[in-house]
């Protein structure tokens, strides 16, 4: 749930739940029903809040990195958003080429709007800057996008939010490099394994190391055999260590902020701000609305 939550932000800060909550309590018209709904906005609005605290500060105190010269772990990229491959992703209702997009469609009814599908890409792409590249894998990221496209037809609203090839991108995640002289290698293992694997076959390992062909290894022979094993997982290392490395910029398995958006990072910050105190002020506004209530409003 506080994943969903999580996800979802850019959409709940902004679909008016609190709006909502409150012609709720207007209907019913009720003591009990201005407590529950003057409550839940407290509550929401003070989750609003402390979550855009929490963003504003990543971003403000996460300086932006390399892509060449990146830490590994929680680090901030700004680059160029390209294609993973050809023939590139299509959105979902527009067919329009991008890198990624989220698409909804609701239904006209006598109360407003139903939606009635919705979803979202999770293909990776491409980040790249003057020093290097690194692959977006967007899965679970929180996606903020001005390219917003929404029209009506046959009693249905459709609403596409994409990011577009060659877009300057911000992205806020867990950064790694895999292969390369960054590949893990553990040559004690891959030692035995290798010589397990020799033993099984053991024709042909006494035809190797079997100098004085009596049947079996002497310790000699067998120390021979080590030596021959060792140098073929040195070999083996190298070949490892000598593969291209990639870069991935990622969600992270501890909750860290994991944003992409083609908004700049001072307007993110700034948006960011502004929603810490709409949402400070309808946290107070509302906890005041409960007092005057429960002073003011009988049972």
């Amino acid at each position: 749930m506080l994943d969903w939550l999580r996800r979802q932000y850019a959409q709940l800060i902004t679909s008016g739940a609190q709006l909502s909550l409150l012609f709720v309590g207007i209907s019913l018209h009720s003591r009990n029903g201005w407590l529950f709904c003057l409550t839940a906005i407290a509550l929401i609005s003070f989750y609003a809040w402390i979550s855009s605290l929490y963003r504003l500060r990543t971003l403000n105190n996460t300086p932006t990195s390399k892509i060449a010269s990146a830490a590994q772990g929680h680090v901030e990229l700004v680059g160029s958003g390209q294609p993973f491959c050809d023939p590139p992703l299509f959105s979902t209702l527009r067919r329009l080429p991008c890198l990624w997009c989220r698409y909804k469609i609701e239904q006209q009814e006598k109360n407003g709007w139903r939606t009635i599908e919705s979803g979202e890409t999770n293909d990776s792409f491409i980040l790249r800057d003057n020093t290097g590249e690194c692959v977006v894998d967007p899965e679970n990221a929180e996606i903020i996008t001005q390219e917003y496209d929404q029209w009506q037809a046959d009693g249905c609203r459709y609403t596409e939010w994409k990011l577009i090839k060659g877009e300057t991108l911000y992205v806020i995640g867990r950064f790694r490099t895999l292969g390369g002289s960054n590949q893990e290698f553990d040559s004690r293992a891959e030692l035995s394994a290798l010589l397990t694997e020799w033993k099984k076959n053991m024709p042909t390992l006494l035809a190797r190391f079997d100098l004085n062909k009596d049947g079996e290894l002497s310790v000699e022979e067998w120390e021979l055999a080590r030596h021959a094993a060792k140098r073929e997982v040195e070999k083996m290392m190298m070949d490892v260590l000598a593969q291209p490395s990639t870069n991935i910029i990622s969600r992270s398995s501890d909750g860290q902020l994991f944003l992409i958006s083609n908004l700049p990072s001072n307007r993110l910050s700034r948006r960011y701000l502004l929603w810490a105190w709409g949402h400070l002020l309808i946290f107070f506004g509302s906890l005041g609305g409960l007092g005057w209530v429960m002073q003011h409003v009988n049972l």
